[in-house]
């Protein structure tokens, strides 16, 4: 095999991560994993295919025994086992990894993928931020000589990093001409240069697994840690992860995905958004049954999201694995404190559902709301340190329950697909400027948002909606319009310059998916073409 690195753009310091033992340790990963993970992905179509012909998602009969059996994953290690709140947030740049690990949160989901745009320079400098910090070394100085050190007053965060999924090549290392894995990448080049100093530190490589579809791909995650582990030569079983359930497939095979982890398996978390998302794309073609109102009036407290969020929990603690809640996405604004304090309420309320239903911890997205977080899973773990011991022997969810689009409250409005193309457009050109993580309207946006906002749009179409507020029906050419509306709107937000390099491409990168016949998989990969 020929191994190539293809930006011809110098990188700050890449030689020290782009070092030959650790490019031989992913090529290696790729020549053994990249097959079966080609193959997966053919298997994920296939499925979809499926559903979509017969209209039927269940869980599946071959595991049942999988589900009846009487195991428990392996027990968290002492740095996991507090995980009441988890902040989360990009790699790159060093200020917000520094903000992260200083923010008092138990846990930083250190974000190589939804709140990354992985241009090359944005991996690798994720990889040094993330190397530097298992060392204690990391600190930047602002052009402004404002200086970030890691704080020596309080513990920090403990690291956990979420690699690309596998859908993600990585054009910019090349084997034999062809694109990488971007999942290997990340997780081969932060493994190799991190793993024993995290293990020397009382850590560990510890992992958030994205997007997954079938217990299958969970398997070859397990291969690589069993695999990775032997390379480096440290113990088995000193990689965790955790996987996040964020697919309607997943929902089927949460029992699956812990048993195929087991011995790495540290938990599941609700990945709310992404979850809506897959909903949209599984069942794209299924109907008015699966049409979601708008997408700001979908609450955690919709009886299908209940039923996902309360399976969870019960699948955790059934297992001995961590439940972690969903993203707490409000960001604080000085200039509207009236609009912050609602928004802080809605976050405490969130938790407070969060913590009572049983889940171990959960996620926010800015520091300042690190402490609410943590005040409300104070209130009810007291001192343990997680509440593994709440099994929840009263919840049983069928599979009717977890497709029970319908019992969402709310209407499609022509606000919410104005809401969504602005959302979408916004979102794609901060994206392709280099940055994954946007605050939109006091709320941190990442790609699964965009990604929700653009599929609900192609549904709208396909299906013709009639919308509540207007009744207007949904169709191409509205769609065209309100775009060129917010992409106008946009127009006067930003810069000239700005607007022409990512505002432009982005609404054209929008128009394109939601307006195509075929539906793109994900925003990600066409905008990828595009940095």
């Amino acid at each position: 095999m020929a191994l190539t690195v293809t930006d011809p753009q110098p990188i700050e310091r890449a030689e020290e991560i782009l070092t030959p033992e650790a490019l031989a340790f992913v090529e290696e990963l790729h020549k053994r994993f990249a097959g079966t993970r080609n193959e997966l992905l053919a298997a994920r179509t296939a499925k979809r295919e499926e559903v979509a012909r017969t209209g039927k998602l269940d869980f599946l009969p071959e595991t049942k025994e999988v589900r009846e059996g009487d195991w428990k994953v392996a027990e968290a290690p002492a740095a996991l086992q507090d995980r009441r709140v988890e902040m989360t947030g990009p790699a790159s740049p060093a200020k917000m990894a520094i903000n992260a690990l200083n923010s008092g949160a138990k846990v930083w989901l250190a974000d190589l993928e939804d709140a990354s745009t992985p241009t090359w320079a944005n991996v690798i400098d994720a990889i040094l931020n993330l190397r530097d910090a298992a060392r204690g070394t990391l600190e930047y100085t602002s052009p402004e000589g404002k200086e970030y050190r890691l704080r020596t007053d309080a513990p920090l965060a403990v690291v956990v990093t979420r690699p690309r999924g596998w859908h993600m090549d990585e054009r910019h290392l090349l084997i034999d001409g062809e694109p990488t894995v971007g999942a290997l990448v990340d997780f081969g080049l932060h493994f190799f240069h991190t793993a024993k100093q995290l293990l020397e530190n009382g850590h560990g490589p510890f992992y958030y697994l994205p997007k997954m579809e079938s217990y299958l791909e969970v398997r070859l995650w397990n291969d690589i840690f069993v695999f990775a582990q032997d390379y480096i030569g440290i113990p088995q079983g000193s990689i965790r992860g955790t996987m996040l359930i964020e697919t309607i497939p997943a929902a089927f095979q949460m029992e699956e995905f812990l048993y195929e982890l087991r011995d790495h398996a540290s938990g599941l978390n609700a990945g709310r958004w992404d979850y809506l998302f897959s909903i949209v794309k599984y069942f794209r073609d299924g109907g008015e049954s699966f049409i979601l109102p708008d997408r700001a009036s979908v609450s955690m407290t919709a009886p299908f999201m209940r039923a996902y969020t309360e399976l969870l929990v019960k699948t955790c603690h059934k297992r001995g694995a961590f439940a972690m809640g969903g993203m707490a996405a409000v960001i604080p604004n000085r200039r509207e404190p009236e609009v912050t304090a609602q928004a802080f309420e809605k976050v405490r309320a969130d938790k407070t559902r969060e913590a009572n239903d049983g889940f171990d911890g959960s996620w926010v997205a800015h520091p300042d709301l690190v402490s609410t977080c943590q005040e409300v899973f104070d209130s009810v773990l007291g001192s343990k340190p997680n509440q593994l011991d709440k099994q929840r022997p009263e919840v049983s969810v069928t599979a009717e329950q977890l497709l029970d689009v319908r019992s969402a409250e709310g209407d499609v409005t022509e606000a919410g697909l104005h809401l969504n193309l602005y959302v979408a457009v916004a979102y794609t050109a901060v994206w392709l400027s280099g940055s994954g993580a946007v605050a939109i309207h006091n709320l941190m946006e990442d790609a699964a948002t965009a990604e929700i906002s653009r599929s609900q749009v192609w549904q709208q179409i396909r299906n013709k909606s009639v919308l509540a507020d207007t009744g207007n029906t949904v169709t191409r050419e509205l769609v065209t319009k309100v775009l060129a509306e917010e992409t106008e709107r946009l127009r006067g937000e930003v810069d000239a310059e700005s607007f022409t390099k990512y505002y432009e491409p982005a609404s054209r990168l929008i128009a394109d998916i939601c307006l195509s016949e075929d539906y793109t998989d994900f925003l990600t990969t066409p905008a990828y073409e595009l940095v």
